[in-house]
């Protein structure tokens, strides 16, 4: 097996691990877990020869992963900033390597179509923080506004990259929601960080196969000088 396929072994064990941790109430397996995952999964994309904004992204997402295991408000505040960090690194890349409709026909639909779904994340960032804002402590209001339209953005601009990356967006979008539901005393699921972390890892992995698959396709396979692919080994 090559090593990045073992590497992509051991991000998904470490992480059923990390959710049987969370759904049974250890957070000393949660506490273990948890700061290996996103080292595993930029590892892993390393070895893929993805570009170099994509293990950062993670590795950023990683240090935010240790931040929020502490409580205390200045963590948690160093931790959306590192998350924030990650999700510049992402809309840079996604800059890079979106996908566009540049035929005539399809150039019209597709806009009407962005532009629709740009409401649509518009309506949920509206919403979401009218919902979170009163029970927002005052001092993490505007920080909470600020990386949550930063967020929203990565989100709608992962779609950019097909359906696999705009799922991992969404989850992504999902996850911290139900982080700051939290935090402004809102209701909440049962076994909440599990539900916070399910989501999370399943962006993370989507939002990664996407950016991957998109560097792939843009890059162009090698040819001969004659202009016609090298044989296989």
């Amino acid at each position: 097996m090559r090593p990045a396929r073992v590497l992509l072994a051991v991000f998904a064990l470490t992480a059923a691990v990390d959710l049987t941790a969370l759904a049974f109430g250890s957070d000393t397996g949660h506490a273990l877990a948890k700061p290996l995952l996103m080292p595993l999964l930029a590892a892993h994309a390393l070895l893929r020869g993805t570009p170099r904004l994509l293990p950062v992204a993670l590795l950023l997402g990683w240090a935010g992963d240790v931040l929020l295991l502490s409580d205390v408000d200045p963590a948690f505040l160093a931790g959306m900033a590192s998350f924030a960090a990650g999700h510049v690194c992402y809309l840079a890349l996604f800059r890079r390597y979106g996908k566009g409709d540049r035929s005539a026909k399809g150039a019209p639909r597709a806009r009407g179509a962005r532009i629709r779904l740009a409401g649509v994340y518009a309506l949920a960032l509206a919403g979401t923080l009218a919902a979170l804002w009163p029970g927002l402590p005052a001092e993490l209001r505007v920080p909470v506004a600020g990386y949550s339209l930063l967020l929203t953005a990565m989100a709608y601009r992962a779609t950019a990259l097909g359906l696999r990356a705009g799922v991992g967006g969404a989850l992504f979008l999902l996850s911290d929601t139900l982080i700051a539901t939290g935090v402004a005393d809102l209701p909440q699921l049962p076994r909440p960080d599990f539900w916070i972390m399910l989501t999370y890892v399943a962006a993370q992995w989507l939002l990664t196969g996407g950016v991957l698959e998109a560097v792939r396709t843009a890059t162009p396979s090698p040819v001969t000088s004659s202009g016609s692919a090298p044989a296989a080994r």
